[in-house]
């Protein structure tokens, strides 16, 4: 990756840090752990184009003028979408096309990488718990905080995946294996098999 992706990675994650620190307190071991913020959301960006990650940077300075925490927004949508004052805004249809192509990618880690896997987040909102909101439930209110214009972005990087066979949450969690000092994804599988 280039210094000028890596540098737009740690901007975005600087100001989606401080959001996410001043949401307000839902027993939330997370905030207590930047560490590990900084590290799940920069390998979630990695795969990402300049364009969308210039796109989402806009929409967090832009929240940012307007006193908005894009961070508090998503944890309310999670909880309870009507607790968001004023009329409900129309979905971005392009919502419902990337939650699809990004669940699929995650079937696909389910079925190549059980025992990693194990510990992720469940598919869907018939699996989830009380302890873990759905990858689906999670994905679908973060999305709702982006701009159009980022949604397009990102939804014309994942088709370009597709295009060329690729998996973009494969690409997030062999990032995630190598900073946990496995060699590669595969690896991690393995050795986690055996033991």
């Amino acid at each position: 990756m280039s210094d000028k992706h890596n540098d737009i990675i740690n901007q975005i994650i600087e100001i989606e840090l401080e959001m996410f620190l001043a949401v307000p307190s839902r027993d939330n071991s997370c905030q207590k752990d930047p560490k590990t913020f900084r590290l799940h959301r920069k390998v979630q960006f990695m795969p990402w184009s300049d364009k969308t990650l210039l796109s989402y940077l806009n929409d967090l300075n832009s929240a940012r003028l307007d006193d908005r925490n894009l961070m508090t927004l998503k944890y309310t949508l999670m909880e309870d979408s009507s607790r968001i004052p004023g009329p409900d805004p129309l979905p971005d249809p392009l919502i419902e096309k990337i939650v699809a192509c990004q669940l699929e990618w995650q079937k696909e880690m389910f079925l190549k990488y059980p025992r990693i896997m194990s510990r992720a987040r469940p598919l869907e909102k018939s699996t989830s718990s009380a302890a873990m909101t759905s990858f689906k439930t999670y994905l679908e209110n973060e999305l709702k905080t982006y701009s159009s214009k980022t949604l397009s972005s990102l939804y014309q990087d994942i088709t370009s995946k597709q295009k060329s066979s690729k998996n973009m949450a494969e690409e997030t969690y062999e990032l995630l294996a190598q900073n946990a000092g496995y060699p590669s994804l595969k690896e991690a599988e393995k050795m986690l098999s055996s033991s």
